[in-house]
């Protein structure tokens, strides 16, 4: 019997020789075939497509676009070796047993996790957590507004002088800011409630467009504020923030189903200080 490299070694490989797809003049659509259908067997041991199946869908996605007879040899070939390699073991070592319980926790809570979050997720749970969260958030104002930072009290009065004169304000801001926003005008762009310290932010509300502020002092120094314009914000539509949706009520669900099966469990723990924290740690235990 001849030796073929396996799938994991030679899909690389593959890949670099860049495979042609062989064309195939269009034809009506096959049957499915079932996944129980017996493919190859290895002394008895049988391989069928759904074991082909769900190894392709594991597959690294540089090798998801190969041609199918090359996925479909490769595959075989990879389920075949490890079939006559694993009747050769006989048995797990220790080491794999212990893997093999823990991957198939995982897989099974796994299982109930997508179920979970796949029964949550209807339309209308998604319009109620829309409504929820969203209805209100349209009719909150926003700000443009620039400020002239400066060191002291006294340079501020002098600027908010300037200003009454006639000064303009970008360009004072260019000149004495000594804030990041200074070459730029002293503009800070758009922004809402809280995002500003207390008594800037304050300031702000209590001018009108177009208005220029008394000095205000924070803890970054002495501002002289412009109020340029003000404006109204929307909701956002529901397909824009649908994913941010989806994925918070999934994640609550989840969250619930796992507190509510832990719940009604017979669970045992340790008892504080049972067991030293540093076994974790001690892979000598276990025999291979």
């Amino acid at each position: 019997m001849s030796y073929r490299t396996p799938l994991w070694l030679t899909l690389p490989l593959l890949a670099a020789l860049s495979v042609p797809a062989v064309a195939q003049e269009s034809a009506e659509a096959p049957a499915p075939v079932p996944a129980d259908t017996v493919i190859a067997s290895v002394n008895g041991t049988e391989i069928t497509l759904g074991h082909m199946l769900v190894l392709r869908a594991r597959l690294p996605q540089e090798y998801q676009q190969l041609e199918p007879q090359v996925l479909f040899d490769g595959i075989l070939d990879q389920l075949i070796q490890q079939t006559v390699m694993g009747q050769k073991a006989g048995e797990l070592s220790a080491v794999n047993r212990l893997l093999l319980d823990n991957e198939e926790r995982a897989l099974l809570s796994s299982q109930v996790i997508a179920e979970t979050a796949r029964a949550a997720t209807t339309e209308e749970a998604i319009q109620a957590a829309y409504d929820a969260t969203f209805a209100e958030a349209g009719g909150e104002t926003e700000y443009n507004a620039a400020h002239i930072l400066v060191e002291t009290e006294d340079e501020a009065k002098a600027i908010v002088e300037e200003l009454a004169a006639g000064a303009d304000f970008a360009t004072l801001a260019q000149e004495r800011s000594v804030g990041p926003s200074g070459p730029n005008g002293g503009d800070l762009g758009w922004f809402g409630a809280g995002m500003m310290v207390e008594p800037f932010e304050a300031a702000v509300f209590a001018l009108q467009p177009g208005e220029i502020s008394a000095p205000v002092q924070t803890q970054f120094g002495w501002h002289v504020i412009q109020l340029r314009e003000t404006r109204q914000t929307e909701a956002p539509a529901l397909e824009e923030v649908r994913d941010q949706i989806v994925e918070e009520i999934q994640r609550a669900a989840v969250a619930a189903e796992v507190a509510g099966l832990e719940a009604e469990a017979d669970i045992t723990r340790p008892a504080p200080g049972a067991f030293d924290p540093n076994i974790i740690n001690d892979y000598t235990p276990i025999s291979e």
